[in-house]
C-alpha cells in the first residue's frame, strides 16, 4: 500500500471518528449524560490523531478540508436519518456544493498526489 493510499486510509478513519464524536455530542444531551460525552471526547481525541497521521503525506488543507467537508455532509445525513432533524431545499444544495468541491480539491487540484 503505497503511502497516499495510508494516508487517505488514515483520514477515512479520522472521519469516522469524527461522524462518532459529533452523534455522541449530540447524544450527551448538553454533557449531562457522563458515558455519551465521555465516548464523544475519546472519538474528537482519537480523530485528531489518526488526522495527524495523515497529514504526514496530504497537506494540512487539502487534509482538512476533506475531512471537515466530508463530516458535514456525514453528519447531515445522520442527523436526518438517526436523530430526525430535517434538511430544507438550501441546506441540501449547500451539502451538494461541499460535495462537489471535495470532489474537486481531491479529484483535480495538483495541491495534492493521487492514490
Amino acid at each position: 500500500m503505497s503511502m497516499m493510499t495510508q494516508a487517505y486510509a488514515a483520514l477515512f478513519v479520522a472521519i469516522l471518528l469524527e461522524l462518532a464524536g459529533t452523534s455522541f455530542l449530540q447524544a450527551s444531551q448538553q454533557f449531562t449524560r457522563p458515558l455519551p460525552t465521555v465516548v464523544m471526547a475519546v472519538c474528537y481525541i482519537a480523530s485528531f490523531y489518526v488526522l495527524s497521521l495523515a497529514l504526514k503525506v496530504i497537506p494540512v488543507s487539502i487534509a482538512y478540508a476533506t475531512w471537515s467537508g466530508l463530516g458535514i455532509v456525514l453528519i447531515a445525513i445522520i442527523g436526518y436519518t438517526v436523530f430526525g432533524q430535517s434538511l430544507d431545499w438550501p441546506a441540501v444544495v449547500g451539502i451538494a456544493l461541499i460535495v462537489a468541491g471535495v470532489i474537486v480539491v481531491n479529484g483535480f487540484s495538483s495541491t495534492v498526489g493521487h492514490p
